[in-house]
């Protein structure tokens, strides 16, 4: 039984982790996060320690592990807010953990660089939440596209809206140096997806870029790609929104609808049951996805053309 601390367990993502420690077979012993709002905590692990301040729970895992004690720590796994995640991972490392790390993984390229070398220095890694290759229906479809012949490029457009409310921009979501923006904070599983599916990124295009939305278009290797992600509910689809529904998810690629909402809760403990069984994805598998949101968050927005995402085009309007 491997024993685990988590970094911001009051977090939207963190019951995810708790649940597949759980259902992996595995211990949280330690718990942080400055809001004590932690309640979820006695329905997964009610005997784990917690603290609210960083100096405390570090102290709590170095005397832990020095002493050998049974609840000293393995992984560490992060879910705090992204701007962290460079430096509790690094603080994990150094400690003498492995990391385990939600998406996304850093804000910037660089920072993977930097985590490479320390886990060269320490001997410990990072494990990467990249949630999406673990699909069934994302797995069959990159099957079909390498098994295809690649005479002409498949046709894909990408809408996740994901509505939120007045204090999404009130939070450290809505601060663009702490979530990266909206490609990043809710897209960057989706630009990993489209990577590891479809293959080398060749070609990116922003059309639209604000707290609330943003648009673009991709070209890899083997497709084109039209994406549009949104907190904003105006941007669900009328029929959806007048049903109560709160939020729309659709990739169709050449107009073939993939599902691939059923069992996607599921997908982190099939992520720690790849992880434990030292089948992880690493560092380096995160960095086309890092490289794309960052460029998207850098770049001027184009007028929208014909490669414009059609929800972007009505936005625009």
């Amino acid at each position: 039984m491997k024993k685990f601390a988590l970094i911001g367990a009051a977090g939207y993502i963190a019951p995810r982790h708790m649940k597949a420690i759980k259902a992996t077979g595995n211990d949280l012993v330690a718990a942080l996060d400055p809001s004590d709002s932690v309640g979820i905590l006695d329905s997964h692990f009610p005997e784990a320690d917690f603290f609210t301040e960083f100096e405390r729970f570090d102290r709590h895992l170095d005397k832990m592990r020095r002493a050998r004690h049974a609840r000293s720590v393995d992984f560490i796994s992060i879910c705090s807010p992204n701007y962290l995640h460079d430096s509790h991972m690094r603080f994990a490392l150094r400690s003498g953990m492995d990391a385990i790390c939600e998406k996304p993984l850093v804000l910037n390229p660089w920072n993977i660089d930097g985590l490479l070398e320390i886990e060269r220095d320490t001997g410990h890694s990072v494990n990467t939440i990249l949630q999406l290759r673990l699909h069934p229906s994302i797995v069959a479809l990159r099957e079909r596209v390498l098994a295809g012949e690649h005479q002409t490029k498949h046709e894909v457009d990408l809408t996740y809206i994901t509505s939120r409310g007045h204090w999404y921009l009130q939070s450290w979501k809505g601060d663009l140096k702490k979530s990266g923006g909206i490609a990043t904070n809710i897209g960057v599983h989706f630009f990993d997806m489209l990577h590891y599916v479809f293959g080398k990124l060749q070609t990116s295009v922003v059309h639209l870029s604000s707290d609330l939305k943003a648009s673009g278009y991709l070209e890899y290797e083997h497709a084109r790609v039209r994406w549009f992600l949104s907190v904003d509910v105006d941007d669900v689809p009328e029929a959806r929104r007048s049903a109560g529904q709160r939020t729309y998810r659709s990739i169709t690629v050449d107009g073939e609808e993939i599902e691939f909402s059923d069992g996607f809760t599921d997908l982190h403990t099939r992520s720690y049951e790849e992880i434990l069984a030292g089948r992880g994805f690493p560092l380096e598998a995160n960095r086309t996805a890092v490289e794309t949101v960052s460029a998207i968050r850098t770049a001027t927005p184009r007028v929208a053309d014909a490669d414009a995402h059609p929800f972007a085009r009505r936005a625009l309007k």
